[in-house]
């Protein structure tokens, strides 16, 4: 006699229960992957939205009870009230909506030429080992300048319109990107360049089709600090002198000893910021979506 191995009862022949199919098991773990990482994110929008929520009630108090002094600390209702004013009534410069627009055209301007201009020059210096040393002592001597002064020289060249600061964002944005892509370009796997060029590929082929996509990860990367230095840039212009913009609300504020006009600037500048860098992080997931993901084993997921 032989016994069941799955009822335990006496039978004439073993009886082997058969696993669970392989494809249910693995749907059941990402089920679980994605259930947990569902939670993390939930957890840390919490705990994002309380430490906002505790440092902006904290300075409330500190500035009401004149803990710290609200003539030069400002306080958050102090700011709301004037975003307000700002929203209701416009500025001393014409509608909000106005002053907003010329520092994202500045920023957006600025951001496009400096990112076409930095990925070109690395993708050509980084493929041109001749040009690259040529180009070397110029490149690093512009990048060891304080390009922040730039802006005065800008407004003398182009005056206080937006070209001045659309230039002095294009500067700020062109040395981050510059440096990824030429390094991206310079990190290139040598065999796939060998291999393309064994299938017959010419040099602009492999730059397209080689080059330019395995420096996609160092450039996207740059991106995200990029709009950082554009919107640095156009406020810093504006700043400098200019006859519309958020820098001169800003500068405006200060000269009128006006901190929460100072901060209301600052927030509604941060508030486009984030929202760029969702898109920018949507345009990098498109980008690399090519990208083979690393596979997690059945213990991380």
């Amino acid at each position: 006699m032989k016994t069941d191995t799955a009822t335990g009862s006496a039978t004439g022949e073993i009886l082997v229960r058969p696993d669970p199919p392989k494809s249910d098991a693995g749907a059941a773990r990402a089920a679980l992957a994605r259930r947990q990482r569902a939670r993390r994110r939930v957890w840390v929008n919490v705990v994002r939205a309380a430490v906002l929520a505790a440092f902006i009630g904290l300075w409330q108090v500190l500035a009401s009870t004149e803990v710290v002094d609200p003539f030069y600390s400002g306080k958050p209702s102090g700011i709301c009230s004037k975003l307000w004013d700002w929203v209701r009534d416009g500025t001393s410069q014409g509608p909000l909506w106005d002053q907003v627009w010329v520092t994202l055209q500045e920023t957006l301007m600025g951001f496009g030429i400096g990112v076409t201009l930095g990925v070109v020059l690395g993708i050509v210096l980084g493929r041109l080992r001749f040009l690259a040393e040529v180009f070397a002592p110029y490149i690093k001597t512009l990048n060891s300048i304080p390009r922040i002064l730039l802006g005065s020289v800008f407004a003398i060249w182009f005056g206080l319109g937006i070209s001045s600061k659309v230039m002095l964002a294009a500067v700020l944005v062109f040395f981050g990107v510059f440096f990824n892509a030429f390094q991206g370009a310079r990190e290139v796997d040598r065999d796939l360049l060998a291999n393309a060029r064994i299938l017959g590929a010419s040099n602009t082929r492999v730059t397209l089709h080689v080059v330019v996509p395995s420096a996609l990860s160092w450039i996207t990367t740059s991106l995200h600090v990029a709009f950082g230095f554009a919107i640095t840039g156009a406020i810093v212009g504006e700043l400098l002198g200019a006859q519309q913009g958020l820098g001169l609300l800003i500068f405006q504020a200060q000269a009128n000893f006006d901190p929460n006009g100072v901060y209301a600037g600052l927030v509604i500048t941060a508030a486009f910021a984030l929202a760029a860098e969702g898109l920018i992080s949507l345009l990098e997931r498109w980008l690399l979506s090519w990208q083979p993901r690393p596979q997690k084993s059945g213990a991380q997921a």
